[in-house]
């Protein structure tokens, strides 16, 4: 015998979608994840032999805890945000005005910021006010201004704008699969990043497997299911997982040698579970007085991604003057405030360039800030949407 049902169950369903804060959710998870990659690129002060000679300390277990368990959850969550709002994107405007759009919001921030940070930093290393990396040949003034076959020296972070435009490029051909092709594509992605292949057309081939996730959780609903879940749900795959990444980072290294793919599985895992549960931690700060702030503060969210490895190089090495590099005993407070100083620096800065040039505002944030953005009219959706 079938369970009955309340006479309004149907209307109840039909009712419960709009209620849940989407847009909004999207928009303080965008801003969690991005201060998040802020932790991941944070300075240290130390070059590779002295943070090595750290190894176990507990400022580098207190780092490594923040990066690794949070800061790297980033990337899976930005992607599937990114292929959820594309599949909207592409029904709204079509293949050839959807991919001119890409290009001006995606690729022409990341080649701009890029240049940005070559001419500024490279030229304060030149003048000896920093530590920085010398200019060399055209591959690398190509890799660093295009990220052709690796992540820039400077802007470590702007491979992903990169990774994310090649995925733009196939979506209006993605969306048109149905979910049964979607997923072997998502698992052929997943392969390609647990076998460390390097065929340069996606250096991080992940974006691409989160992508489609997006793809298929706008379809299929997911964004509402994950979001509604009660929250030791969502927490529980990822408290399953760290104790794992955990031991195989502590006790794994021989493991490690001849068992690669395992770790990256795990990695890929971890990274996965932790963007579910930011995800649903969201959702719940979507619902509360809190969300509307934090939303007022997503609006230099990709502003601060672009930004914040120039506060690293520029004007963290002054504060950690101060505070002393990993080892001393001010550095971690100053570690862990970092994402905010960044958010700061990112807000003062595209508050002069709106001031002194809307245009430029309007260039360096992908139409996101400036005198786009400025239209009443536009900013819920440049807000709500990313402009994606």
């Amino acid at each position: 015998m079938s369970r009955m049902l309340p006479p309004d169950t149907q209307a109840r369903r039909m009712a419960q979608p709009p209620l849940l804060p989407i847009s909004q959710a999207i928009g303080i998870a965008r801003l969690m994840c991005i201060l998040g990659i802020v932790w991941v690129h944070g300075w240290t002060g130390l070059g590779g032999d002295e943070m090595a000679a750290l190894a176990g300390s507990a400022q580098h277990v207190m780092r490594w805890t923040v990066v690794e368990l949070f800061g790297r959850s980033a990337v899976p969550l930005l992607s599937i945000v990114s292929g959820w709002l594309v599949a909207r994107s592409l029904a709204q405007r079509g293949p050839r005005i959807f991919l001119g759009g890409k290009a001006r919001t995606v690729l022409l921030p990341m080649l701009l910021w890029n240049a940005i940070a070559l001419l500024l930093v490279v030229g304060a290393g030149g003048l000896g006010l920093i530590r920085a990396p010398l200019p060399g040949d055209m591959r690398w003034l190509a890799d660093n201004l295009l990220n052709l076959t690796r992540a820039g020296d400077i802007d470590v972070q702007t491979s992903f704008l990169r990774d994310l435009f090649v995925c733009m490029l196939v979506a209006p051909w993605l969306v048109r699969l149905r979910s049964r092709w979607l997923l072997p594509i998502a698992g052929g992605a997943a392969l390609w990043t647990i076998a460390g292949w390097q065929l340069l057309v996606l250096l991080r081939p992940g974006i691409l497997l989160f992508f489609v996730t997006g793809i298929l959780a706008r379809r299929h609903g997911l964004a509402e299911r994950m979001g509604a879940l009660a929250f030791w749900r969502a927490a529980l795959p990822f408290a399953l997982i760290v104790p794992v990444k955990i031991w195989l980072s502590v006790h794994g290294e021989g493991i490690a040698g001849y068992h690669v793919e395992l770790v990256a599985t795990v990695d890929l895992l971890a990274r996965a579970t932790a963007a579910l549960l930011v995800w649903r931690s969201a959702m719940a700060l979507a619902r509360r007085g809190i969300g509307a702030w934090l939303l007022g503060l997503e609006r230099y969210a990709f502003f601060l991604f672009c930004s914040h490895l120039l506060f690293m190089w520029l004007l963290a090495p002054a504060v950690g003057a101060v505070t002393g590099p990993m080892g001393s005993t001010g550095w971690p407070l100053f570690f862990l405030v970092q994402p905010a100083l960044a958010l700061g620096f990112a807000i003062l800065l595209a508050r002069l360039i709106e001031v002194v040039s809307p245009a430029a505002a309007d260039l360096l944030s992908g139409g996101r800030l400036g005198r786009q953005a400025a239209s009443p009219a536009a900013r819920p959706l440049a807000h709500a949407h990313w402009k994606l």
